[in-house]
């Protein structure tokens, strides 16, 4: 059996599901430290995190920060605001951190759609 040699990690929750979003944040940095190759999408209540600031209002006991977490992973990988969640908040590209791009479901499909991809869904 291949292993992947990318890992996409759809997260979509936020404040609203604190553990979760931030079990999802952690798998991400960790792969990305690692040495995978890492697409992070951010969807539903998560999209607020592609905000410059918002990350820094997120807090967990006993998790790593999440601005950290966030770091570690544009660092290596991609970071992707869905169109649709970003429209329905009014978050712009010129809203975003930089290096953050805004796509749609087509490149989330056809990136989980190729070879050596392991994707996740938190």
């Amino acid at each position: 059996m291949q292993s992947a040699k990318r890992l996409v990690i759809k997260v979509t929750a936020g404040a609203d599901a604190p553990e979760r979003c931030s079990q999802a944040f952690t798998v991400a940095a960790v792969a990305a430290a690692s040495g995978v190759e890492v697409s992070l999408w951010l969807t539903g209540e998560s999209a607020w995190f592609a905000l410059p600031g918002r990350a820094e209002e997120f807090v967990l006991p006993h998790s790593a920060p999440l601005p950290d977490l966030i770091e570690a992973v544009r660092a290596t990988g991609l970071i992707t605001l869905c169109t649709q969640c970003a429209a329905r908040r009014d978050i712009g590209e010129d809203d975003v951190l930089t290096g953050v791009r805004i796509a749609g479901a087509q490149v989330f499909v056809s990136e989980i759609m190729a070879d050596g991809v392991q994707a996740l869904v938190y």
